[in-house]
């Protein structure tokens, strides 16, 4: 099994789901603390030719909450003006009709924490890519959040009977493959694809939402992109 365990992050870039893609078992590390500025409620997208932030707005967030405690405000008070947003910034892009569609009905979903909604972005993207990847989260399956750090993520991997655990090329800096081998587990990365392709103009901004991604690229065309190296 290849194993990969990240935050659930709103709409999150396309190397999150080159991750997902590339593993058997993806799981929302949902039970540590809220980070703020981060990427748990908002993403970057193109709105008037500029990259500005696009953010679901939140209810006491505070980095004393774990992810999965912190709420978000009631839909009434922001998802039309986010909607209005997104028509503003892409109804002139290729896909904007079916893609809009897709984010009015992934953000009108019922769920009061961010933790739900964040992973309900990601899931949600997957089965319009058809990526058949297993979602989980930590809250809800390991009981082992007294462990920290890579001795969590190891523990996991064993739970989950993992021989691959799957990052990106940020957690070089944060583990040790001697400890992960140590377990039977590899450590291995993979290489975020993120090609050009046609925005407004002929600047390319990289690395937005997945959003980005979908307004201007057909659905086969973002598959395609999926496909990415993996190493040690």
């Amino acid at each position: 099994m290849k194993l990969a365990i990240m935050q659930p992050y709103l709409f999150p870039y396309i190397g999150y789901f080159q991750l997902a893609a590339a593993v058997d078992k993806f799981v929302f590390y949902d039970d540590v603390n809220f980070i703020k500025n981060g990427w748990i409620n908002r993403n970057r997208m193109l709105l008037g030719s500029e990259v500005r932030y696009v953010t679901v707005p939140l209810a006491g967030a505070s980095p004393s909450l774990k992810i999965n405690e912190v709420l978000i405000q009631p839909r009434e008070h922001w998802l039309r003006k986010l909607l209005e947003s997104i028509r503003h910034a892409y109804a002139k892009a290729p896909h904007y009709l079916r893609i809009s569609e897709l984010v009015q009905q992934i953000l009108s979903a019922p769920f009061e924490h961010i933790s739900l909604l964040a992973s309900h972005t990601v899931v949600e993207i997957c089965k319009y890519l058809e990526i058949d990847t297993e979602f989980v989260a930590t809250s809800a399956t390991y009981s082992n959040a007294q462990l920290k750090g890579a001795a969590r993520v190891i523990d996991i991997c064993a739970k989950e009977q993992a021989r691959i655990y799957l990052n990106l090329p940020g957690g070089r800096a944060l583990y040790d493959s001697k400890a992960f081998s140590a377990r039977g587990v590899e450590l291995a990365f993979i290489e975020p694809n993120l090609c050009p392709y046609s925005q407004f103009d002929d600047a390319f901004h990289p690395a937005l939402s997945i959003l980005d991604v979908l307004m201007f690229n057909s659905k086969d065309c973002v598959r395609d992109m999926l496909c990415v190296q993996v190493t040690a």
